[in-house]
């Protein structure tokens, strides 16, 4: 047995079915008290995930996600938050030994923002980065999130490709000296239509092309289901360029066992394949009040039950 698998099947043998038993009872933090029941992966809920249990503070809802067993977080407005709250959130999440997943740097999908050679986009484009870096700097969050915007309707197709991928050099470049990562993200075109960047294959491209390593992919399977399906063997063949995943179930966009996608099945693989990275939980919940959250709470036990 690897080490790791022994480590956590030690610790959580025998808990699983009494912590979900206790998750869907009356007190969901005494479930995970010191973090008994750790998930296997690094499942991170956001900050607004828990308001009935947790409240709208941070701090309460990082210590309320972290006695649950879950190892990260993740806040995509985290470069909104002033720098009090910054350094507050990174204290906890660091006495704590929880992970980060990425934040948004940049998501614009009203703008050409990267597929027209643009010196005025550019420059902003770089401002933001520089913004995003002094974030990373203050809470040690690593991955920063960007999206390259719309498509240009006028301009063949491999030039705005050539264009994005010319930007992206340039942008990794500073990241790259300033430690962070920028990861892409792949948007599906029914609910985001007009985007550039929609694919696995097409950002693998890219990143391939940008050559770097500040320059990866945020795969976020809800909206590769849409797109393209073939979850599994597209994380396959990208993998080298994966940094970091998102979770959310299709139809609907809703927390795992809600929807088509087999979880369960992903989540193994992802972990068989060594990955120790974030798996940020961007997704609704499937009920209101304190029974959906209890709801994701207890789907996120089942989907994390595969055998190791």
């Amino acid at each position: 047995m690897k080490r790791r698998n022994f480590i956590r099947s030690a610790a959580t043998s025998g808990l699983a079915m009494a912590g979900l038993g206790t998750v869907m009872g009356a007190s969901v933090t005494e479930a995970a008290a010191s973090n008994q029941a750790q998930f296997k992966l690094k499942y991170a809920p956001h900050l607004g995930m828990f308001p009935e249990h947790a409240g709208n503070d941070p701090i309460d809802n990082i210590k309320f996600i972290a006695d649950q067993g879950f190892r990260a977080i993740f806040d995509n407005g985290l470069m909104g938050k002033s720098p009090e709250m910054q350094d507050k959130m990174a204290a906890e999440l660091a006495r704590r030994d929880m992970d980060w997943g990425p934040y948004v740097l940049y998501a614009d999908f009203s703008t050409e923002s990267m597929v027209l050679f643009n010196d005025e986009s550019r420059k902003m484009l770089k401002d933001r980065l520089n913004e995003g870096i002094e974030t990373s700097k203050r809470t040690g969050a690593k991955y920063a999130l960007m999206v390259p915007g719309r498509y240009n309707e006028r301009l063949e197709w491999d030039y705005q490709a050539a264009n994005v991928i010319d930007t992206m050099r340039e942008l990794s470049d500073i990241a790259e000296k300033a430690g962070i990562v920028i990861v892409l993200e792949p948007l599906n075109r029914w609910d985001h239509p007009g985007l550039f960047l929609t694919g696995m294959p097409q950002t693998y491209m890219i990143c391939r092309a940008v050559n770097s390593p500040s320059c990866k992919i945020v795969n976020d399977m809800y909206h590769q289901q849409i797109t393209e399906g073939n979850i599994i063997p597209n994380i396959d063949r990208s993998w080298n360029e994966i940094a970091a995943f998102h979770i959310g179930d299709n139809p609907g966009r809703k927390e795992p066992t809600t929807g088509e996608i087999n979880y369960k099945n992903i989540f193994k693989h992802i972990y068989d394949k060594g990955y120790d990275g974030v798996l940020c939980c961007e997704h609704g919940k499937s009920k209101n009040g304190k029974a959906g959250e209890l709801a994701f709470l207890e789907a996120y036990r089942m989907v994390d039950s595969f055998e190791v």
